[in-house]
C-alpha cells in the first residue's frame, strides 16, 4: 500500500496523510457475510452515560471474519481485497472450491486470484494457515490461536506479526508483536505472513472531524479538570497535575497492573521490554 499526502489548500488538508487504497479492488461487500452493529453511544440500559468520549460515528455493518480457518484441505480463491471499517487491516473475500464464501484478514502481499489453503499439509506460503508444529522456524506469522480451535487472538491489527523462534516439547516459542516471548501449544494454528496495511501507523487524520466519524467524542485532559473529577485536576493557574494516574487513582506510565497469580505466567518466558 501507499500513503497519500495533500496540498495545504485548507487547514485540515495541511497535515493530512491517509491511505491511497490502491490495494482495494471493490467497494461493495459480500451481503451474506454482513451483520448489523448496534451502537450504544456509551450509555447503559437506563440511558446513563457509563463510557465517556464515545458516541456518534458513521453507520457500519460488521463483516463476519473467519478467524478459525477450519476449512482444512479445501482450497480457496481470493476474489477481492476490501476495506473494513471495523479494523485497521484489509480483509479478503475467499471463495472455496465447495462454493462457500468467507472473509479473512488479508496478509501483506496477497493478490486477487491467489489460492490459499489451511490445515495439515498446507505449504508455508503467504495467506496459508498451518499448525505451529508445521510452520518453518523463523517465519513471520499472524492470526495466532492461544487455544486450539478457539480462533485467532494474537497479531490481527494492521502491520503486526509475530515470529516463531523454536519448539520445545508440545509448545512453540513465539516472539509476540510486543517483544514478549511465550509458549503456545503446537496444536494451535497461525497464518503465514504480516497483516496488510503496514503503513497504517503513519496516517494522520488532519482534523477533529475524522475522529467524530470514527465515533470518538472530544476528550477532556485530566489536568484541566477539578479535583472532584480527577486526581490530576485542580491547582492554581496551569498546574502540572502531579503524578500521572487514572481517574480511579491507578498510577500510569510504568505501573504494572498484571496480576501476580495470573495463570498464563507459566507460559511467558520473557516479558515485553519497557518503552522507556
Amino acid at each position: 500500500m501507499a500513503l497519500k499526502k495533500f496540498k495545504p489548500t485548507t487547514s485540515s488538508q495541511r497535515f493530512k496523510v491517509i491511505s491511497s487504497f490502491d490495494e482495494i479492488t471493490t467497494s461493495t461487500p459480500e451481503k451474506s457475510l454482513l451483520a448489523p452493529i448496534k451502537k450504544s453511544g456509551g450509555r447503559n440500559n437506563t440511558g446513563k452515560m457509563t463510557m465517556r468520549y464515545t458516541g456518534g460515528g458513521h453507520k457500519r455493518k460488521y463483516r463476519i471474519i473467519d478467524f478459525k480457518r477450519d476449512k482444512d484441505g479445501i482450497p480457496g480463491l481470493v476474489k477481492t481485497i476490501e476495506y473494513d471499517p471495523n479494523r485497521s487491516a484489509r480483509i479478503a473475500l475467499v471463495v472455496y472450491s465447495d462454493g462457500e464464501k468467507r472473509y479473512i484478514i488479508a496478509p501483506n502481499g496477497i493478490k486477487v486470484g491467489q489460492t490459499i489453503n489451511s490445515g495439515l499439509g498446507a505449504t508455508p506460503d503467504i495467506g496459508n494457515t498451518l499448525f505451529l508444529s508445521e510452520v518453518p522456524l523463523g517465519s513471520n506469522i499472524h492470526n495466532i490461536e492461544l487455544k486450539p480451535g478457539k480462533g485467532a487472538e494474537i497479531a490481527r491489527s494492521a502491520g503486526s506479526s509475530a515470529q516463531l523462534m523454536s519448539r520445545d516439547g508440545k509448545y512453540a516459542i513465539v516472539k509476540m508483536p510486543s517483544s514478549e516471548t511465550r509458549m503456545i501449544l503446537l496444536t494451535c494454528k497461525a497464518t503465514i505472513g504480516i497483516v496488510s496495511n503496514i503503513e497504517h501507523n503513519l496516517e494522520v487524520s488532519g482534523k477533529a472531524g475524522r475522529s467524530r466519524w470514527l465515533g470518538r467524542r472530544p476528550r477532556t485532559r485530566p489536568v484541566v479538570m477539578n479535583p472532584v473529577d480527577h486526581p490530576m485536576g485542580g491547582g492554581e493557574g496551569r498546574a502540572s497535575g502531579g503524578h500521572p494516574r487514572s481517574r480511579k487513582g491507578l498510577p500510569a506510565k510504568g505501573f504494572r497492573t498484571r496480576a501476580k497469580k495470573n495463570p498464563s505466567n507459566r507460559v511467558i518466558i520473557e516479558r515485553r521490554k519497557s518503552k522507556k
